[in-house]
């Protein structure tokens, strides 16, 4: 149905999920993992690569299921003010946004 390497880069966002979730898993709460610095270190690498990996996908299907340009303004504001990153919106966007977008993907591709 889907270019194999835009299924890769979905599945490889699914994973920086994963990985996210563990690390809040881990602290047990989003508000614990982001005031820990490997925590929120770690979540903002997975919120940068997600926002990278989706940003190369070329199905217009997928772009039109999937709030890329939304993701991709995120990676960029964690690339270039890294310090400056409002760690309140981050902790919206785990506990809000990331869930729905979690289940977006492991419906496309299933």
């Amino acid at each position: 149905m889907f270019d194999k390497k835009d299924i890769m880069l979905l599945e490889f966002a699914l994973l920086m999920i994963d990985e996210a979730e563990q690390v809040i898993e881990r602290h047990e709460s989003v508000y614990e993992a982001l005031n820990d610095f490997e925590g929120k270190n770690a979540i903002l690498l997975n919120l940068l690569q997600i926002g990278e990996k989706l940003n190369k996908i070329t199905s217009e299907l997928i772009r039109e299921k999937i709030p890329i340009q939304e993701i991709y303004s995120i990676r960029n504001r964690i690339t270039h003010d890294y310090g400056g990153v409002d760690l309140y919106l981050i902790e919206s966007i785990l506990i809000d946004e990331i869930p729905k977008l979690k289940l977006t993907i492991e419906e496309l591709i299933k």
